[in-house]
């Protein structure tokens, strides 16, 4: 497998807060801030790639969801998480087969145990956390989304 690495800036994000029922309904924390920011619209500059990271709070036991900000957009009210930023190793699996996503997370860890330039970065709030990368409309016509997991990682 080809890995991708990229470098995610520092950015101010709404947070869904901690969810450890993980409770996607539309009752649920998690069922509610996506709610909340799905009826964003960002301007054109702003849209250039999904501002959404779903990941385990691996200390705390939950569910969290980030929004990243820009300059003027509403945080609805939500808890404020700042992320420094950092360099990430990404891959693609089709949202919900899991087997798909367990295998090439193992890969993945197993790229990263083995090189010689990276080295995992795991740590509070620098999970392994993923994102729809397709968008609805293309959702709606194939059935199906793409997932981006990205995993945390550093030079050695």
């Amino acid at each position: 497998m080809e890995f991708r690495i990229v470098y995610l800036p520092p950015f101010r994000a709404a947070s869904s807060g901690l969810d450890p029922e993980c409770d996607f309904s539309p009752e649920g924390r998690l069922g509610k801030f996506n709610a909340y920011f799905s009826a964003i619209r960002p301007e054109p500059r702003d849209a250039f790639m999904p501002r959404d990271f779903l990941f385990y709070d691996e200390e705390r036991g939950g569910m969290v969801w980030w929004y990243a900000l820009a300059e003027g957009m509403d945080d609805g009210g939500n808890e404020i998480a700042e992320f420094d930023g950092g360099y990430y190793l990404t891959y693609v699996y089709r949202d919900g087969d899991e087997e798909a996503n367990g295998a090439l997370y193992r890969e993945a860890l197993k790229h990263i145990g083995d090189s010689e330039i990276f080295a995992s970065n795991a740590r509070p709030n620098h999970y392994a956390m993923g994102q729809i990368i397709t968008p609805a409309e293309i959702i709606d016509r194939q059935g199906f989304a793409q997932m981006e997991v990205f995993v945390p990682i550093k030079l050695k």
